[in-house]
């Protein structure tokens, strides 16, 4: 009798609960099968279906629709056991790094950074805001995605040199590029540090810790996954993986990876080496794309700072940059304990 008097109730728990099930059912599927049209989509909006199934619990328990119920309860359930690891506490930043990002110049005898990655949006990002980020945060090393020759010229006039004085950048055939700039000599830089279908990824080594400690940094740019590149999109992740292969050099990957901690070919990237670096701090889910509509908050995580596991990560936020469409994320990083 109760569900004949909300029936309305019923029903939209009844939908909502299928749309939470078809957002776990997505995230279930191997990575082949990811790829296929529009799937990218809603595993990117993974960590949402809970607010779903949430709602549809409700709904359902009112209308006693206990089906619906006990499908939404799975769902939170799912959602909660991969959300949740964002937010368990990893090794907390030691009091001794936090000083050390503190200072206003970094230091070149110490093994700590503060790290920052953006997506400059075609070159359209305001090139003096990062530049005030890069100042205000303490920032030393910077990874840049979809810059131009002009907008580079730009940052230079808005006086990036005056903190972050070693760059190298690389452009491909679309015409933008990606860069990286460091308050550090960038030791054998590279215009791609591996082959790409994306993009060119520039790299370069810092020694830290008096030069004892070699870390060499990524600015990375997959494709973004589109009607005509769903297979391009996972073709570009897959081949990072090949830097897996390269015990020999400890990597720090920033930059738009175009795909959430939830997409199996981003975890199939980390492997049982490397870390995200918001969900490593225990810092809570990151979102930060798009980024240029007031309207509408950032809804999906798709840029990462990635790390090799031991490293500790903290202070991670992220940050408005205006006139691009992601906001920018940064972090502290020490090395000492890896």
């Amino acid at each position: 009798m109760a569900s004949r008097r909300h029936p309305v109730l019923a029903s939209v728990g009844a939908l909502l609960a299928l749309v939470a099930l078809l957002g776990c059912a997505a995230r279930l599927l191997p990575e082949d099968m990811q790829a296929l049209p529009y799937v990218p989509y809603v595993i990117a909006l993974s960590p949402w279906f809970v607010l779903a199934a949430m709602v549809s619990l409700v709904c359902a328990c009112i209308a006693h629709r206990w089906f619906t119920a006990a499908v939404a309860v799975a769902c939170i359930v799912l959602q909660g056991y991969w959300q949740l690891p964002f937010y368990r506490n990893g090794e907390p930043l030691g009091a001794q790094a936090i000083a050390a990002v503190a200072q206003a110049k970094p230091a070149a005898d110490d093994a700590f950074a503060r790290v920052m990655t953006c997506n400059v949006y075609k070159g359209a990002a305001d090139p003096q805001a990062i530049v005030d980020a890069v100042r205000d945060q303490h920032v030393e090393v910077l990874a840049l995605q979809e810059t131009t020759p002009q907008f580079v010229q730009r940052l230079e006039q808005a006086g990036i040199g005056d903190y972050l004085p070693y760059a190298v950048s690389a452009s491909s055939g679309s015409g933008y590029g990606n860069g990286l700039w460091s308050a550090q000599p960038l030791q054998q830089p590279a215009d791609a540090e591996f082959p790409s279908s994306a993009s060119a990824m520039p790299a370069g080594t810092i020694r830290f810790d008096n030069g004892a400690l070699p870390v060499r940094f990524v600015s990375v740019h997959t494709t973004s996954p589109t009607a005509q590149s769903w297979d391009l999109w996972r073709k570009s992740l897959t081949e990072m993986q090949q830097l897996t292969a390269r015990t020999g050099t400890q990597y720090v990957l920033m930059g738009d990876f175009n795909a959430t901690y939830d997409h199996a070919v981003f975890r199939d990237l980390l492997g049982s080496r490397f870390q995200d670096a918001a969900r490593a701090s225990g810092h809570g889910l990151v979102f930060s794309w798009p980024a240029d509509k007031p309207w509408l908050p950032a809804f999906s995580g798709i840029d990462h700072i990635v790390t090799e596991r031991g490293v500790v990560v903290g202070q991670v936020s992220t940050m408005r940059i205006g006139g691009s469409d992601h906001r920018a994320l940064l972090a502290t990083l020490d090395f000492t304990r890896h």
